[in-house]
């Protein structure tokens, strides 16, 4: 015989409150109890269901979100597979493990001098984790990017510095990341996510294995292709730098621009994500020529209006 709870009991063993307990039930994510006599009596089946909803909430969705999964849970369409695949979705990109390193020991890495702007800096990029409870010690989600932090410094770029290059850096590889989630999206999971109804056992447990195939996928080209962007770059700024060889055209130069995610999925809807880049340039050197235009017009024109006409 399944056991039976009283709210409060319920609500001890699933770390939820009852006023929790009660909302949920109002909302239809939770079943009523069981009413004996004047007590209301809850089971295993209402812990096991409190405890899928906390873990979907800490998987990042919404309520009425929940609430459809566990419908098409109850209907025998299973959520085991969507689990599963938010699960791959969830898990670590990487294989780096984080480690615990402490105030004095990251003291001595940089100088021995301690700075606490660059903590806070490092703290809000997330580069560093304060451990609660422990004011003197930090989580390293990146080791590696830790490591890349210290051999700059050593080699004489400011910390204040570093974390600029960094936040830039970011926007860029966010705008990569999310190139890379709507090329994916479209080509790859269309069929599984853009349907009239949620995938089933089935279609979840094959995303999820696509997943873990194509998850690496993504850092194998952004490194091979900034290894071939760094050898043509770098080369190219040395011999203009050592003055060996052609002196390059400055207008053939390609610059990096940062521009705001918002910016790109707007033009891309406008014009496509294959012609966004042109339109941009060609958006801004329309831009240029009709302010020289302007300018020249303005140098050279008589006091009158120019509008009328004799």
């Amino acid at each position: 015989m399944d056991k039976t709870y009283r709210i409060e009991d319920l609500a001890h063993l699933s770390g939820a409150t009852v006023r929790t307990i009660r909302a949920y039930q109002d909302r239809g994510l939770l079943p009523r109890p069981e009413r004996r006599g004047r007590a209301n009596l809850y089971s295993d089946a209402h812990l096991v269901r409190l405890r899928q909803i906390a873990d979907l909430l800490d998987r990042g969705y919404t309520l009425a979100s929940i609430k459809e999964l566990l419908e098409a849970w109850d209907a025998g369409r299973g959520l085991g597979g969507v689990l599963g695949l938010a699960a791959e979705v969830d898990g670590p990109w990487s294989d780096e493990q984080a480690v615990r390193i402490s105030r004095a020991e990251l003291n001595e890495r940089f100088g021995g001098a301690p700075d606490d702007a660059a903590v806070a800096d490092a703290v809000e990029l997330g580069v560093l984790e304060p451990v609660p409870g422990d004011e003197d010690s930090f989580v390293v989600p990146s080791p590696q990017e830790l490591s890349v932090a210290v051999e700059l410094y050593a080699a004489g770029v400011p910390l204040s510095a570093i974390s600029g290059h960094l936040r830039e850096l970011r926007g860029q590889v966010e705008h990569i990341a999310a190139r890379f989630l709507e090329f994916t999206t479209e080509h790859v999971f269309a069929r599984y996510l853009d349907g009239p109804h949620r995938p089933t056992e089935a279609e979840a447990a094959e995303a999820a294995s696509l997943v873990r195939r194509l998850r690496p996928l993504a850092q194998h080209t952004v490194d091979a292709e900034l290894a071939r962007a760094m050898r043509l770059l770098a080369g190219r700024h040395l011999r203009r730098h050592l003055g060996a060889g052609e002196k390059p055209d400055a207008l053939k130069i390609d610059r990096n621009v940062v521009i705001p995610a918002e910016t790109m999925w707007a033009v891309e809807a406008l014009v496509g994500p294959e012609q966004a880049t042109e339109f941009i340039t060609l958006a801004a050197e329309r831009e240029v020529r009709a302010r020289s235009l302007d300018r020249l017009a303005a140098n050279n024109s008589p006091s009158g209006d120019l509008d009328e006409t004799p």
